[in-house]
């Protein structure tokens, strides 16, 4: 069949719909539902620069149960004596942490020369997040670039593998699990479960990332489905992801703005990987990104793709539509007014805790928000 062929015929229709989940006024229902911990990862707060401790304070603050501190530059101190105070302060709040670095593939071009050999990176990060109670340390192979710079992406895959499998026996006696993102574009999930198996499931997992998927035309709830039994961590946001004459477009938006079926994306999330913290990563200020997969110069970057994935995305795509509400449009700019600068800061706090009351009222999500 036609790609252009296989697109028309492709129907619409939502993914379905979540039954309650709680008693008795909200569209979710009754069930005797499996909490799921509720919590941000720190890069949502990017334009305030917090630190450790100013960003566990704001987990307490707003009655959250975990935080990603995605990256070792978020401590004010990587001195043990400071870890230890992180760690002691977010046992005196009651909040899990996970810890975080950055690219660990030497071929990528994410990775930071600066840091040294990945081995070491890697170990570094490990041993932060062991110092600050963390069972799970986010890192991530690189981004769409892996996909166009003329190594296919599997050179870049075994490269990952190679790293993780240098650090085994550290990891394995640090006793912190490595979380693989599906990363900006670089990972279809059945690439990242590659990797994972290959390496060792063992003190290898993934980080779940819902928004990336757009960048590989693949629907969040299949990537969902394929990472489950690995998923020792999260990132999760909404997207607006509509057609055009191209193909497809998407926007990240806060939680509730899109149009991913997020009920049925959190009931999936109960029943396949309840103990997974569920950590908001709210990523808005972003203007549409073009999907042109009518084009098939698109395609090289995927020339595996199998079409009953590509199927799913193209019916959320169907009936979805741009976003229409406001936002200001200036994030990743290296030069902007302080004006935009302020306005961005407002915008990041004010999505990110819409986000927070999306997922507790209407998705059922968090535990300790119960008690307030």
């Amino acid at each position: 069949m036609k790609r252009r062929s296989f697109l028309q015929a492709v129907a619409g229709g939502s993914l379905g719909t979540l039954a309650a989940l709680r008693q008795p006024s909200t569209a979710l229902a009754a069930d005797t539902a499996q909490p799921i911990l509720l919590g941000f990862d720190s890069y949502s707060l990017r334009a305030f620069h917090w630190k450790s401790m100013q960003l566990l304070d704001y987990t307490a603050s707003l009655k959250l149960d975990a935080i990603q501190i995605s990256d070792i530059d978020d401590f004010e101190s990587l001195d043990p004596s400071h870890l230890a105070k992180v760690k002691a302060r977010a046992e005196q709040l009651g909040i899990k942490v996970d810890g975080g670095i950055g690219s660990i593939c030497p071929t990528s071009t994410s990775y930071n020369r600066k840091n040294g050999e990945p081995a070491d990176y890697l170990l570094l990060g490990l041993r932060t997040s062991k110092a600050v109670g963390a069972p799970a340390m986010r890192c991530f192979l690189g981004g769409r670039a892996e996909r166009t710079s003329g190594k296919p992406i599997e050179e870049h895959m075994e490269s990952t593998i190679k790293v993780f499998r240098s650090v085994r026996s550290q990891a394995t006696d640090l006793g912190v699990k490595i979380a693989l993102e599906n990363h900006n574009g670089d990972l279809q999930a059945s690439d990242l479960k590659t990797i994972i198996e290959e390496s060792g499931k063992e003190f290898v997992g993934a980080c779940l990332d819902s928004g990336n998927p757009m960048w590989l035309v693949e629907d969040p709830l299949f990537t969902l489905e394929t990472l489950a039994p690995y998923v020792v961590t999260t990132h999760i946001r909404d997207s607006a992801v509509y057609e055009t004459a191209r193909g497809a477009a998407f926007q990240w938006v806060a939680l509730g703005d899109g149009n991913i079926d997020l009920a049925m994306f959190i009931k999936r999330y109960r029943e396949l990987c309840p103990k997974a913290s569920m950590q908001l990563e709210i990523i808005t200020g972003r203007p549409p990104a073009e999907l042109p997969y009518l084009e098939p110069a698109f395609w090289k970057a995927f020339p595996k793709k199998p079409a009953t994935e590509f199927a799913r995305f193209v019916a959320i795509a169907k009936k979805g539509r741009p976003f229409s509400g406001y936002m200001v449009i200036a994030d990743g700019i290296k030069q902007i007014p302080d004006e935009y600068k302020e306005a961005l800061k407002i915008q990041q706090r004010r999505d990110l805790e819409r986000s927070f009351e999306y997922a507790k009222k209407t998705l059922d999500v968090g535990v300790r928000w119960r008690t307030a």
